[in-house]
Order: structure tokens, then sequence, then C-alpha cells
């Protein structure tokens, strides 16, 4: 069955007729009385006169763990001070990754939004760049994306001397193009790889007519059938996608809206769409991602996705299901809390589309005790699609995203000394030891149940739980340390995933404070952010109700 909406005649990027509102739930009102924006907490929270910018070129391996800032990820792209959010315009050039992200210069709560900037070779070591574009009194930087205009479409720069050219919201404040609370999309672009950029004249590019304090998140991509760019906004508190064209990057023509299907208990936002290759054919399909919050599967931010075909102008959603379905009939990208907002990086080498996503939830994310900073991303993991046929791969007969970590990040976490064990526990929990002692590592682990009710690993104090018999995959923080700092903060999260020939294989990457739990015989992940004590390095295995065995190999992260 397809749910779409049919395209709407559109005059021009400056005369779009808005879409009805529908009715909002309650939680949305209320979300939307705090939020004047998707990814956007009250601002009242700012303190103007904390931090400032990043040192040029100061290298993130500068700031380690350490007593005094227990929880900073090791692997795992963090600012060296204030606040970050959503990535933004990720971007991969002539050998090096770009990322920018939603970035407060001047304190460690949300606001003052610009857009932050680091640079990496291999997604693991980030060095921090100087702000690229910083809030201004009457424009705040919001959402978006960047591509390498190659063959100087926009004639912003040459074909000797390509732009990047970002995509982005403008959330205009006083004295604005547009009223006070207005969003629209914007260009700017750098002839320098992305280290100083500059606005387009005839900013903004793309708005609605009335003018949307909620209209945001442009992803740009090329799609190469009809030889024009393609972009997906979002009207986030009336939950509609919409899919415009350019030639030039810099001229919008409406497509198509999406909408009618999904979870829809939160605002939509981060819309993308993108092809992602089947496992074992030469084939690719359509995948929309969606996040949403509130209104997530974990509670909370979550992300959703969609399959189904784009022919240049619609999507059209296959097996969606309908907004009023339980949370557990939609698919989901990841089943823990922290995970949000993630794009994907345009012109990633490897083929498969590099997905990167912020690692925080705004049930509780501004109430995080980490300082001098406040968020971190996700390791980048690559996107396949199943078969959809009933092998055990797919959801219900549809197409299931699968995710892994992605080569350029796995090579590096994989390159450390292994340490090797195997051995069978019945009705105790038994300490790795040494070797297993660490406060950051990646582990390969294999569980085999043997009449075991539950078997699993605990990793500072997280527990890692399997049930043989219901085929339940459990994160459980509730005893890993910290955790008085929100109500919000939820205890576990929980996903199905089948033993494949009798055995269950997980690829875990635990990184000071953060966990992010790979199936790889079903793709799903859990991830999820706790806040464990200093000291607690330890890891065991445990089995209840009868015997397990577990092969594991473990690397510490360096």
């Amino acid at each position: 069955m397809f749910f779409f909406t049919a395209s709407r005649p559109h005059l021009s990027s400056l005369d779009r007729r808005r879409s009805s509102r529908p009715a909002l739930s309650a939680v949305v009102a209320l979300l939307l009385a705090v939020t004047a924006a998707g990814c956007t907490p009250d601002s009242r929270n700012v303190n103007p006169d904390a931090g400032s910018h990043p040192p040029e070129g100061s290298s993130q391996g500068a700031a380690t763990p350490s007593a005094g800032d227990p929880w900073r990820p090791e692997a795992h792209l963090t600012p060296s001070k204030n606040w970050m959010n959503d990535p933004n315009g990720l971007v991969y050039e002539d050998g090096t990754y770009h990322a920018f992200y939603q970035y407060n210069p001047k304190g460690n709560d949300w606001g003052n939004m610009s857009w932050g900037h680091s640079t990496s070779t291999d997604l693991v070591h980030w060095v921090e760049e100087p702000v690229a574009m910083e809030a201004t009194e009457t424009e705040e930087i919001f959402s978006g994306s960047i591509v390498v205009d190659t063959d100087n479409t926009s004639g912003l720069g040459s074909k000797d001397q390509p732009a990047m050219v970002a995509l982005y919201t403008s959330a205009y404040k006083d004295n604005a193009p547009l009223p006070k609370g207005s969003q629209a999309q914007s260009v700017a672009y750098s002839l320098d790889h992305g280290h100083t950029w500059k606005k387009y004249q005839d900013n903004p590019v793309v708005d609605l007519q009335p003018s949307s304090q909620n209209f945001r998140d442009p992803k740009v991509t090329w799609y190469e059938p009809g030889q024009y760019w393609v972009m997906t906004t979002v009207v986030a508190d009336d939950h509609v996608v919409k899919i415009y064209k350019s030639k030039d990057l810099l001229h919008w023509d409406f497509l198509s809206d999406f909408s009618g299907v999904g979870a829809q208990g939160g605002l939509w936002e981060m819309p993308e769409l993108l092809e992602v290759p089947v496992e074992g054919t030469d084939e690719r399909r359509w995948v929309m991602l969606l996040s949403i919050n509130p209104g997530g599967i974990a509670g909370g931010s979550g992300m959703q996705y969609f399959t189904g075909e784009f022919d240049g102008v619609t999507f059209r959603a296959e097996g969606a299901a309908s907004p009023d379905a339980p949370l557990e009939d939609h698919q989901w990208v990841d089943y823990g809390a922290d995970f949000y907002a993630a794009t994907t990086i345009s012109g990633a080498p490897g083929g498969k589309p590099v997905l990167f996503g912020w690692m925080g939830n705004w049930d509780y994310a501004q109430k995080m005790p980490t300082t001098p900073w406040r968020g971190a991303m996700a390791i980048p993991r690559e996107l396949t699609l199943s078969g959809g046929s009933g092998n055990g791969n797919d959801d219900g007969g549809r197409p299931a995203l699968r995710s892994s970590i992605a080569a350029a990040p796995a090579g590096v976490l994989s390159s450390g000394a292994a340490s090797e064990r195997q051995l069978t526990v019945a009705n105790e929990s038994k300490p790795l030891g040494e070797d297993f002692s660490s406060r950051s590592q990646l582990l390969d682990v294999e569980l085999t149940p043997d009449g075991a009710a539950e078997a699993g690993i605990e990793l500072r104090g997280l527990k890692i739980r399997y049930q043989a018999q219901s085929g339940t995959l459990t994160v459980d923080r509730s005893a890993a340390g910290t955790s008085n700092f929100s109500d919000k903060f939820s205890p576990y999260h929980q996903v199905s995933v089948p033993l494949v020939d009798g055995k269950l294989k997980l690829r875990i990457l635990l990184d000071t404070s953060s966990v992010e739990v790979f199936a790889p015989g079903s793709g799903t992940v859990v991830t999820d952010l706790f806040l464990p004590d200093w000291s607690n390095t330890d890891t065991s295995v445990f089995s209840e109700g009868g015997k397990t065995g577990f092969t594991l190999t473990g690397r510490k992260l360096a």
C-alpha cells in the first residue's frame, strides 16, 4: 500500500502555499510552547559569557578523559568545550571528512545556534576548527547540509575551484528579512574547503507563505536520472516532508509532500531521502530517514525510517505503519535512547551511505552533568537493506535497515592488540580480568545459550542482557552510575534479536560514557549514554538459570 500526499502547484520559492495544520497532540503543543523550533530547547538557559571559540586547529585529542572530566569520550566527536547537538553539512572532500554541527560558541547550554566545524581523515581522530558560521543579531544558523558543487551548477565557484555549498535553515530574529521567529532555507558557500563562508546575497532561497516557525532542516542530494538536485525539508509540527528540486542550488521548485504515515507523537525533523544498497544484490532502494521528538521508540527523541520508491517527484512508502499504530510497528534506525538527527556524509567513499548522528535525547540533554562540554556524536555507521523476502533479516516482509560501524572508524578501532577469551558460565557472574578491564573498548561477543534463562555482559555497571526464550536484547543502565539529574533518564531499552544458528553475536563499542550495541545478525543497534564511576573499569559475563558459552575478543581504545 502506498501512502503519500498529492503534489501541489507552487509558483516560486517565495510563493509557497502553506499546508493546512492538523490538530496537534497535547504533547506537541506543550513542546511548541517551550521550543521556538525543532532541536531547539529553551534559549533562556544560555550563558552568554561562558566559553569562546576553540583555537584554530586545536586537536580534539588534546582533551582526554580524566578524573576531573570522567565522561569525555575517547573515540567520538566531542567539542573541547560548550554545547553541541545535531550534525550538519557532513561532507567528504579530498581525503578529509568535514563535520559541521549545531554549536553554541558562548556556553554549555543550547543557544546562539551556530555551525561548529571539525575535520578528520578516519572519523575517529578529530581536529576542532574555528566556528564556521556564527549566529548574528538577526539570524541563527540551524540545521542543514553541504554538497561539493563539482560541476559549478550554482556558479558560486568554478570547475577548477568548486564551491562547498551549504543549504541551512535561517532562524530569524529582530530586523530580519522575515518576521521574527520565522524559519526559511538559505545558502552559504565556501571556496577554501569549508574554512570561511559567505552567505548568498538573495537569501532566503526557499520560504513558505505565510512564513512558518517550523520549516527547517534542508538535506540536499544529487538525483542522477533527472540531472538535478533534490532537497528534503520538513514542516515539523504538520508532520510533512516537503521535497524540492533545483538545477543550480539557488532556485528551487516544489515537487511533492510526504505525509500521512509513521509515528507522529512529536515533531518531525531532519528528513533525508537516499538510496541504500540491498544486501546480496546489485539493487539499491530508496529510504526516507526522519527524526521525531518526542515519540521515539525508547522515549523522547528517536529516528524512524521508511522504504519505498522515488520517481524524481514523489516518494511512496511501502508497508509503512499508520500514525495510530503501536510504536513497535514502526521501523526505527536505533532502539536506544541516544541516537537522533542523524544524516549521511555527502561524497563518502565506499559505496554505502555513512550515517552520522547526535548521541543525545532532548528528554534530558540539557541536564547531562558534563562540563565544560555537553554533547557528542555517535560512531559513524554504514547502512544497507535486507531483501525483505521473509528470510529472517527483514521486518514483517518489509526491507529492514541494517547498521554496522563504518569501514573507516572500524579499521581504526580494530587496529589495537586483541585479548581473547572462551568460557562457559552457569548461574553466576564471572569477572573477565585485567585484559578486559577498560573505560573504553571494542568488544566482539558471541554467546551460546545452553538452557540459560538470561545471559549477557556487564560493562562498568551497565548490563547487556539477552533472554533466549523471548529473543529480547536489553541494555540496562539502571545501576550504571549517575542518573539522578533527570527523571526521564530511562533505565533500559530493548529490541527483538533472533539467534542465528543458536548463537547471538554482538559488536559493542564502549567509550567512557556511551555504549553502542550492534547485533550483526539483525543489523539492529541500541545506543545509550550512561555515567559510570571513574574508578569502575570492570567487565564480567553472567548466565542465569542455566549455562551459556562465551567467546570474546576485546580491544582497548588508546
